[in-house]
């Protein structure tokens, strides 16, 4: 049925949800999981309308801090794959594009499935937040598996 899963995660509780529902998935289906973590780039630095450039230093902390990060949300992910004997990879990215990210992941990995945590809000609290599930779902041409 399916074997390769990419499943989205941060350092959330949501996210752990997203984990332990995806490890049973895929033992029980005999399929991979491709974990997957987005980290945000630097914000643009303008003060009083003028772009100011980060120093090379800045940019390399940023870098080194994000896949400090990204290793220990899918470090927590793989103990938990391989303790269950799940095969598992990890994969990280800094981008703003989060959903188009999770999407070409999806495409590159070759996953036949997608599996997301979402906290289900619906109607003002949805246009406020925005869902990146919904987005995507809208731009994805895989299943997905949303766990509320």
């Amino acid at each position: 049925m399916y074997e390769h899963l990419l499943v989205p995660v941060d350092d959330s509780e949501l996210s752990d949800k997203a984990i332990e529902t995806s490890v049973g998935l895929a033992k029980l289906l005999g399929a991979s999981i491709t974990g997957f973590t987005v980290e945000p780039p630097l914000p643009p630095m303008v003060m009083e309308q003028v772009a100011i450039a980060y120093t090379a230093a800045t940019i390399q902390d940023h870098q080194v801090s994000c896949e400090a990060h990204a290793r220990k949300v899918l470090k927590r992910f793989a103990d938990r794959a391989v303790e269950a004997g799940v095969h598992f990879d990890g994969q990280f990215m800094v981008t703003e594009g989060i959903q188009q990210a999770i999407v070409d992941m999806a495409e590159r990995q070759k996953c036949d499935l997608i599996v997301m945590a979402s906290h289900g809000r619906h109607g003002f609290d949805a246009l406020i937040h925005g869902s990146l599930t919904k987005s995507v779902l809208s731009h994805s041409k895989l299943p997905l598996l949303i766990i509320h």
